[in-house]
């Protein structure tokens, strides 16, 4: 029965598939997958649009461009911060050799004179170079002495006066106490003077 169907004339007229409906399907499947692209291409476009008008600038320049000028200001900005530290330690080094520390101490060496008019006087670095200067004051003289301090080191002995302005010069919290001491001393004497001069008015 089945050789019968197989080798019958009808079978081979006839086939399974028609090829004028297997074309039909393809261009329709063609068809649909061209309009599939389209609406694609439309949506791909749109996007490309909004992200552009998202990522444009006030004058009207793209992200990239955008981008590299923020990038040159910030390589330029690196160069100048490079050279400012540069400079910074160029002053930092020089600022070391300033006169940076002083201390001062008033005293009087006589007993025909009052006021404290000698003086001892430090001007130092940052690295302790520099000079003690004393000043001696008396009613018909006054002699003027000079020390060189190298790295806190006097080159000569130090009297009291000037090995206390050498410590005040390194120390400067040591002179702002010997001057607290000295206003509290002149207000105190101030104080004492008050009584006598309103009994003797």
């Amino acid at each position: 029965m089945k050789a019968r169907l197989l080798d019958s004339d009808d079978f081979r007229r006839s086939p399974l598939i028609d090829p004028t409906a297997l074309s039909a399907a393809l261009g329709v499947a063609i068809l649909i997958l061209l309009l599939a692209l389209v609406l694609v291409l439309r949506r791909v476009m749109r996007l490309e649009r909004r992200v552009a008008a998202l990522t444009r600038g006030e004058d009207g320049e793209s992200l990239e461009r955008i981008l590299g000028k923020h990038l040159e200001r910030v390589i330029a900005l690196g160069v100048d911060v490079a050279a400012l530290e540069r400079r910074a330690g160029a002053l930092e080094a020089e600022g070391r050799h300033a006169v940076r520390r002083v201390g001062l101490v008033r005293f009087n060496p006589f007993e025909d004179t009052g006021s404290n008019q000698s003086f001892a006087l430090a001007t130092l670095d940052e690295d302790g170079d520099g000079v003690v200067i004393t000043s001696l004051h008396a009613r018909g003289l006054t002699r003027i002495y000079a020390k060189a301090i190298a790295g806190w080191r006097p080159d000569a002995a130090l009297s009291d006066e000037e090995a206390q302005a050498l410590a005040i010069a390194r120390d400067q919290s040591l002179g702002r106490a010997n001057l607290r001491d000295r206003v509290d001393q002149g207000e105190r004497r101030g104080r004492g003077s008050r009584p006598a001069e309103r009994a003797e008015a």
